[in-house]
């Protein structure tokens, strides 16, 4: 088989192929076989009419679609492996010829794996930020737990104070009628937490025990209800009492009860090391993508509309599992951020290039440094994975395997080894 390539732009290549006569003949004779199966001659049981007499009623055409069905896909795999092209898309073919005793011809177009020039990668000028644990951490941490296990308690004062929980009975009146859903017994409204109509929990402030005030508010303009939205209305409240929140002691009770752990130094201790493991693994995360964004933005790559699309449907995909495993449907979860599914894409088109153009570079970094996964690799990922699943190894093995996945497991190793020869070099 003869094959001449041709660089055209755009990341585009073409490619002219040429078949031996030989194996035409071979298409040709496969290609009755298939056609003479339908065919009623008179004189010749259906299916068994002699292929002469077949090209003389119907003409040697009728056999050329069929015999081309199986020279060109196998001559355009032989023709990407032979010119060792890598295609992100499927190829238009063209200009196709075939005749019996005559070697066929055909044209195909195909867009291919785009060029990367690389820029410096190595001794790249990124420091890693600050991962040590500060004390208003973990201050912060310990007065959440502290909240959490606070209660109310009745205060021994008359007078409301921002920060208290008023507990109330009101009524609400627009145009001197009572609304629906604007009135309630014993609520409890914490001053200050801005749960209420602007205006309203402000003027409680200074309110006694036993006492009544008329509060006038207006519903914000956006209000989810139609008929109350941008309306002024009235409330009569009265204050039936006031509760403080009362904080437990941080000590060694606090944390036996809180807690695992039966001191309040051990409790302290546990949170120091959870969140120093987590800043050191965000740090260490955003550290290695700082890494890839800088190579890639020092590398030239012609990035097109396909390696586009293709990010974007993985990212639309990874979004719709996600979304389905909350329970919602991708479709619905949009509509509800006010877009649909083109709008998604167009938003997050400059991402996907990103993307698109970071795992190009990071391949060819993996070129350029020889980085390669053994099958003793391999076979330590797969048997990671078998025992986050608690299965067996062999049987993750052959799941991948039977869903063609094994070299998409190994691209992904051999990514990750190329981010870890970015942090080595750096």
């Amino acid at each position: 088989m003869d094959i001449n390539k041709e660089k055209l732009e755009g990341n585009k290549v073409k490619l002219e192929v040429e078949i031996e006569s030989e194996e035409v003949d071979k298409a040709l004779e496969q290609a009755y076989r298939k056609v003479v199966k339908d065919i009623s001659i008179p004189g010749f049981r259906k299916g068994k009419a002699p292929r002469k007499i077949v090209e003389q009623r119907f003409g040697e055409e009728v056999l050329h679609k069929d015999a081309l069905d199986i020279l060109i896909p196998k001559g355009y795999s032989q023709a990407v492996e032979e010119t060792d092209i890598e295609p992100v898309d499927q190829p238009d073919i063209d200009d196709f010829y075939i005749s019996k005793g005559e070697a066929a011809k055909f044209t195909a177009v195909v867009e291919v794996k785009p060029e990367v020039e690389l820029g410096e990668y190595k001794g790249l000028d990124i420091e890693k930020e600050d991962a040590s644990v500060k004390e208003e951490e973990i201050n912060s941490r310990l007065e959440k737990m502290q909240d959490e296990h606070s209660q109310l308690a009745t205060a021994d004062r008359e007078e409301l104070q921002e920060g208290d929980y008023a507990i109330i009975d009101f009524t609400g009146y627009m145009d001197g009628e009572e609304f629906p859903g604007g009135s309630g017994e014993e609520y409890s409204l914490e001053i200050g937490s801005g749960s209420f109509i602007p205006g309203f929990e402000d003027q409680l402030v200074g309110m006694e025990v036993g006492t009544e005030k008329q509060v006038e508010v207006t519903f914000p303009e956006d209000y989810h209800a139609d008929d109350l939205a941008g309306k002024d209305v009235s409330f009569d409240v009265e204050l039936k009492e006031i509760k403080i929140k009362k904080s437990p002691e941080l000590d060694d009770e606090f944390a036996l009860e809180a807690s695992e752990y039966e001191t309040i130094d051990e409790l302290t201790e546990s949170i120091r090391k959870e969140i120093a493991e987590k800043k050191e693994e965000s740090t260490e995360n955003q550290f290695r993508e700082e890494l890839i964004k800088k190579a890639a933005e020092n590398a030239e790559v012609n990035i097109t509309d396909t390696l586009i699309d293709e990010q974007l449907d993985q990212m639309y995909s990874s979004l719709a599992q996600s979304i389905s495993q909350q329970g919602m449907d991708v479709g619905d979860y949009l509509s509800y951020m006010g877009m649909d599914e083109a709008g998604w894409r167009e938003q997050n088109k400059e991402t996907a290039a990103e993307r698109a153009k970071e795992i190009l570079v990071l391949e060819a970094i993996a070129e350029a440094e020889e980085i390669e996964v053994t099958d003793e690799a391999l076979d330590k990922e797969i048997d990671k994975i078998a025992e986050m699943h608690e299965q067996d190894a062999e049987q993750i093995k052959a799941i991948f395997q039977m869903q063609g996945q094994l070299d998409t497991l190994k691209e992904d190793i051999r990514r990750q080894k190329t981010i870890d020869f970015l942090v080595e070099n750096n």
